[in-house]
């Protein structure tokens, strides 16, 4: 089912409809939502949100991009009011849980070397937290969600200069808070 075909089936009340665009995207905006929250939990919960408003606004929807990219949109609109919010400022990354879930993955990979790569990883969350939001969003869309630049600069509706601009200025800032530690 095309695109236009499933949202006219949504806005007619076919729940299979809206059941096959949640079950096409939710991985992908459950990834997006966690790329700013680094909490699976918090970032489903967003997920479900998202498809919450994507429900009530689907009317709304032009076709003047395509949907992943509106998803897009929502879910890092919603992922950066969370952040904003008293909860989701007060949300600490679970860390001996994460560890526990990553040694039941990775068996054959020795101990230190796993809390060594969980330390880093926890690292660089904390850096790209403290960029700026636009450069944060274009960052988190390129590495994480590997969308392509004029992806980016459809989804947070700025040129795609301003998308190279935000991405080099990002890995900048990061780069000098890594080099101050």
């Amino acid at each position: 089912m095309h695109e236009k075909e499933m949202i006219e089936a949504i806005l007619k009340g076919d729940q299979k409809a809206f059941k096959l665009l949640v079950d096409t995207y939710q991985l992908m905006v459950v990834n997006t939502c966690y790329a700013f929250v680094h909490d699976r939990d918090e970032a489903e919960d967003i997920a479900q949100d998202v498809f919450v408003q994507v429900f009530e606004s689907l009317g709304r929807f032009r076709f003047e991009s395509k949907l992943s990219t509106w998803l897009y949109r929502i879910a890092v609109n919603r992922s950066i009011n969370h952040c904003k919010s008293p909860r989701g400022r007060a949300i600490k990354i679970d860390i001996d849980s994460w560890k526990q879930q990553e040694v039941a993955q990775s068996v054959e990979m020795p101990q230190q070397q796993i809390l060594e790569e969980q330390e880093q990883i926890e690292l660089l969350h904390k850096a790209i937290d403290k960029l700026p939001e636009n450069q944060r969003t274009a960052l988190i869309l390129n590495k994480y969600e590997e969308l392509s630049y004029k992806e980016i600069a459809d989804v947070m509706g700025v040129s795609l200069s301003s998308v190279e601009s935000l991405i080099f200025r990002a890995k900048n800032n990061l780069e000098k808070i890594f080099n101050t530690k």
